[in-house]
């Protein structure tokens, strides 16, 4: 059991090479035995010890009885992986312990939401795939990337994939989930009087995660862009905004078309509307900057389809 156990005794752990290739020779073998999910698999003592580089079984049956409870479980057909020991192999198989490879500067499409030059340039920058504008010399966004993201990708497919996992994270962010951990966020919706976005959209919404400690910022208006309404009132209109990356949202805050606006105090209540040429869909959140109902409103007659 690791109830007893703390952090550092877990970790300490994996302070053997015999232990990390048990944990990565289980991986390999349940990905190599066919017709098994991934992390399916229980495998036998004698199944471990022909996988392994370990002087005799004796050996082998001690490691394996200290990683069982953390990183293993064991049953009456064998050894399978942990939670924990799932997630710690696929970090050490993909190398993401290592430091990502350059990228960058590298020019990309996109309007700077601070000065309106589409002047952007995106780099790595330690962790994070990062896009300045080299017009005013502003950071105009940052997402994390992983070693394996780097090292698997060049050029656009590098930044396609930022772009998915973008699109994918705050899809999660949106419904409560911290994309790093899976917990509960708390979200509150924020008004900043001396924002340096337009003033279509001084709101911003904070995510935090308590257990990780991951915060999560995004403009209101972002926050809303996958949802459902959203995407289904872009795609009727011939755009995906599943495939865009943040940045090429920008001119549409820049040049006043998508906007955000607070409607209710008692209890706080935000409107925003996101305009694709006469027509918009406009989204109505509450203070934690959930959807509550949504519309759309169809060319200069006001027209709407409340849901």
């Amino acid at each position: 059991m690791t109830e007893d156990r703390s952090a550092t005794d877990i970790f300490r752990l994996l302070a053997d090479d015999t232990r990390v290739d048990i944990l990565r020779a289980v991986a390999v073998a349940q990905y190599e035995l066919e017709g098994v999910g991934s992390g399916a698999a229980e495998l036998a003592f004698s199944e471990i010890y022909d996988h392994v580089d370990v002087e005799n079984t004796s050996k082998l049956s001690y490691h394996l009885g200290e990683l069982t409870g953390a990183y293993l479980r064991k049953s009456d057909d064998g050894y399978s992986l942990s939670h924990a020991g799932e997630r710690i192999v696929r970090f050490i198989l993909s190398g993401n312990y290592e430091q990502p490879e350059s990228f960058g500067p590298e020019p990309v499409d996109g309007m700077c939401v601070f000065c309106g030059e589409g002047a952007l340039e995106a780099k790595l920058s330690h962790q994070f795939f990062r896009i300045d504008c080299t017009a005013c010399e502003q950071q105009v966004t940052g997402q994390p990337i992983t070693p394996a993201q780097v090292r698997t990708r060049d050029g656009e497919s590098l930044v396609q994939s930022v772009k998915l996992r973008s699109a994918e994270d705050a899809r999660q962010i949106r419904r409560g989930m911290c994309p790093e951990c899976g917990a509960q966020l708390s979200a509150d919706v924020v008004a900043v009087p001396e924002s340096p976005l337009p003033d279509a959209d001084s709101f911003v919404v904070t995510s935090t995660c308590e257990e990780c400690l991951r915060e999560y910022n995004s403009p209101l208006t972002y926050s809303v862009v996958y949802h459902p309404a959203s995407i289904a009132f872009h795609w009727d209109r011939g755009v995906d905004v599943t495939a865009r990356g943040i940045w090429e949202f920008h001119e549409h805050v820049y040049e006043g078309r998508w906007t955000s606006e607070q409607t209710a105090s008692d209890p706080e209540e935000y409107k925003v509307v996101l305009r694709y040429g006469d027509d918009a869909v406009r989204l109505y959140l509450d203070s934690a900057a959930m959807v509550v109902r949504t519309e759309r409103v169809r060319g200069e007659s006001g027209e709407f389809r409340q849901s």
